[in-house]
């Protein structure tokens, strides 16, 4: 009798409250999804100062993320084929509540500095041991809530996969209103606010969800279930675990190759990422955006989109570049999405499927952003993860796997020769760059002709990826690959310089030979923007005429050590730079002369500068901050927080130069506004070098300078340098910058 009483007194409870279910679950899936995502780019913004806002510390991340989120599932996985959703729901509030006891967000206590080994897992215990359990709880929130939206008895339980696209909704929502609504307006401190808010809405919602399933107390999925599903088979699992890790090391990958040439931020990370969970939002319905067939007919030219990026005709064109691989990204996640989808199993395996899904999305994470790094010395995942999706893709194996090697081996063959000349770093003329490009061409042109026979194709877009890992416009002499970005030691055309690429940007170069072909000898003469004459090198002969002379010197980046040759004798110089292998390079008198003939003696100290400058006992009268990541200048450098280090560390009359040179952002408002509020006075220039032979390699550049008085400058104002106001521009922190506002700052020409 009693037993009767507590199952009508459940389904008392449950029946009124199951009208509701249609509202509470999609609301309660949104905000989980919300607070998911929303967590990642907030959070890695904060971990950026820690290893120098390099971008790499995304491609870690996602790994966190993956990883977490296969934890996870697998939690709602076990939990759903243990317990009935009742009893599960007050199991996982339990989990949540002990979560929230880790709030609010923050970095946890023993990572306030990096080790500088093993930073891939240093970084992924700090994820861990900050936002790990909370991380966890939310990741296992949709899988649960779908699995007892399932098992409630509504009429629409019968298909739990269209809760999916809510949550990816609400995943969307959170990635796209960061970069253009959050991280512009609001601080780090009231993100960490709102979100603690948020968690504690969701725990409400839950409650609520948990409440409508209590009728549903003593059935599982299984039961709530028409039939019962079989197990889903080897190859099926494979599939699903393949299908998710193609687009989830693309995300990394893309990322990668984006934000390299603008800045290390949240603002270019999370595009890849919500393309992404969009693709989710449009696949995981009962009707898609876009039809899977229509989808699959356009993944050959999402493909022939990439190999045109290598094109000397496109590379100059950063926004065309930012769309085709986006583009490109897109469909081909879109074709790997719907396969997955297409290939689901019956509710009743709903969790299951998500395990896997998580398993191959953190096999994707790990891939591109943990192994790669270290087997290849380009991002070669990114051509590896993009044939992989064409092999994903149905009819590729259509007459078995000898028919596919037969058709595609002469393509096969012939990148493997490409491979051979790439890899021995065999001479090419350079009359031979204009020709590579025809061949692109013509490549791309042959692989849209045969589109319908994926076979075929493959086997030229392996020929194709190939061909674009030939540079054109340098000859290689050394490349090597770093937590930090992929450096490249190569020689212009004429042979008369080497230069030192990060990314797509020259981080320095010096001439090695005359025109002659006669090898030069000595001490090597700056070039690029650290030419004598131009801003930099005025900047410091001015400090130096105004204070009488410079005892101690610090420069923050290496490069080639160009800098090193603006000593005189008796000055102390040291050097900040966070990359072991940058620091290599730049020692080796085999590759660069300008430590060797200029600056033997100077100290560099490794680690990144906002500690290692802090953690100095010197002061300087000069320092030159000269950081770049490709184009891109860490944010965490040009900070309230960061300056105001600097000037503990600057002598009474010492001068700060500030090399801003930048193709993607305006960055004279935001250092002029930092000058401002820390009582500085800020000159800047832009110059172009005068008109002289073309091969002198002599570079524009746009220089700011600080001082605590202008008659620290000395005549330096009156040599076209102007005097900087910020005008309404808000000066950047550790909590606030405004990335966005740079970029269309220069996009609109205003600096």
């Amino acid at each position: 009798m009693h037993f009767d009483g507590q199952v009508n007194l459940q389904t008392m409870i449950s029946a009124p409250a199951l009208r509701f279910a249609p509202v509470i679950y999609p609301a309660a899936l949104f905000l989980s999804a919300l607070l998911l995502f929303a967590i990642e780019p907030m959070f890695a913004k904060m971990v950026l100062p820690r290893l120098g806002g390099a971008a790499a510390i995304w491609s870690v991340a996602m790994v966190f993320f993956q990883s977490a989120l296969l934890l996870g599932y697998a939690y709602a996985h076990v939990l759903s084929r243990t317990l009935s959703p009742g009893p599960s729901a007050l199991v996982h509030l339990g989990l949540l509540a002990i979560a929230a006891a880790t709030l609010p967000v923050g970095i946890a206590h023993g990572f306030e500095a990096a080790s500088q080994q093993g930073l891939e897992l240093w970084l992924l215990a700090l994820f861990a041991a900050s936002i790990g359990l909370v991380f966890v709880a939310l990741a296992a929130t949709a899988p649960l809530l779908q699995n007892w939206f399932a098992a409630s008895g509504h009429p629409q339980a019968a298909n739990p996969y269209l809760l999916y696209a809510a949550s990816n909704l609400g995943s969307f929502v959170a990635l796209m209103t960061y970069p253009f609504v959050v991280e512009p307006l609001l601080t780090l401190r009231t993100q960490i606010q709102l979100w603690s808010f948020g968690y504690f809405l969701l725990t409400l919602l839950i409650v609520a969800a948990a409440i409508v399933v209590a009728g549903a107390a003593g059935r599982s999925i299984d039961q709530a279930s028409p039939g019962t599903a079989a197990a889903p088979t080897a190859a099926e699992r494979t599939m699903w675990t393949v299908l998710a890790a193609i687009p989830a090391g693309l995300v990394v990958a893309v990322t990668a190759a984006i934000s390299v040439d603008l800045a290390a931020a949240p603002f270019l990370w999370v595009l890849p990422l919500s393309l992404y969970l969009l693709t989710f939002v449009a696949i995981f319905r009962e009707r898609a955006w876009v039809a899977h067939k229509t989808v699959l007919k356009l993944v050959p030219f999402a493909a022939v989109a990439l190999v045109s990026t290598a094109s000397v005709v496109v590379r100059p064109y950063f926004g065309v570049l930012l769309v085709m691989h986006l583009a490109s990204f897109l469909v081909i996640a879109l074709a790997c999405h719907g396969e997955l989808y297409r290939r689901r199993p019956e509710p009743a395996r709903l969790t299951e499927f998500y395990l896997w899904t998580s398993f191959g999305g953190m096999i994707g994470g790990i891939f591109a952003g943990l192994i790669a790094p270290h087997i290849f010395d380009g991002v070669a995942e990114y051509p590896i993860l993009v044939l992989a999706a064409l092999l994903a893709m149905p009819g590729a194996f259509d007459g078995g796997p000898h028919r596919m090697l037969r058709q595609s081996g002469p393509g096969l063959a012939l990148a493997a020769l490409t491979l051979g000349i790439v890899w021995l770093h065999l001479h090419i003329p350079a009359s031979a760059a204009r020709p590579i490009d025809i061949v692109l061409i013509l490549l791309a042109g042959a692989m849209v002709l045969v589109r319908r026979q994926p076979a075929v194709f493959f086997g030229l877009a392996v020929f194709a990826f190939a061909i674009a890992r030939i540079d054109p416009l340098f000859a290689p002499i050394e490349q090597v690959r770093s937590f930090f970005g992929v450096h490249r030691v190569v020689e212009d055309r004429s042979g008369q310089f080497r230069l030192l690429m990060h990314g797509t940007t020259a981080h320095g170069a010096e001439r090695v030979r005359n025109a002659d072909g006669t090898p030069i000898k000595g001490r090597p003469e700056p070039t690029t923007y650290y030419y004598v004459g131009g801003p930099i090198s005025d900047a410091i002969a001015a400090a130096r005429h105004a204070q009488g002379r410079l005892t101690r010197v610090a420069a923050v980046g290496l490069g080639t050590g160009s800098l090193a040759c603006h000593r005189q004798d008796g000055e102390e110089w040291t050097y900040f730079e966070l990359d072991p292998q940058v620091v290599r390079i730049a020692r080796d008198p085999a590759l660069f002369h300008f430590l060797s003939e200029c600056g033997p003696d100077i100290r560099i100290v490794l680690g990144d500068a906002r500690l290692t400058l802090t953690a100095s006992p010197e002061r300087y009268d000069l320092i030159v901050l000269d950081a770049f990541s490709s184009d891109a200048i860490p944010v965490h450098l040009l900070t309230r927080e960061a300056f105001t280090g600097y000037m503990a560390h600057l002598t009474a009359h010492g001068v700060i130069v500030l090399h801003i040179s930048n193709r993607h952002m305006a960055l004279r408002g935001p250092a002029a506004a930092v000058g401002l509020a820390e009582g500085l006075v800020a000159f800047g220039k832009a110059e172009l070098p005068p008109t002289t032979p073309q091969e002198d390699a002599r570079t524009a550049s746009d220089v700011v300078v600080f001082a605590r008085d202008v008659k620290d400058l000395g005549d330096l104002p009156s040599q076209g340098w102007t005097r900087l106001d910020p005008g309404a521009r808000v000066a950047w922190t550790d909590d606030y910058a405004n990335i966005l506002g740079a970029v269309l700052d220069a996009k609109l020409g205003r600096w």
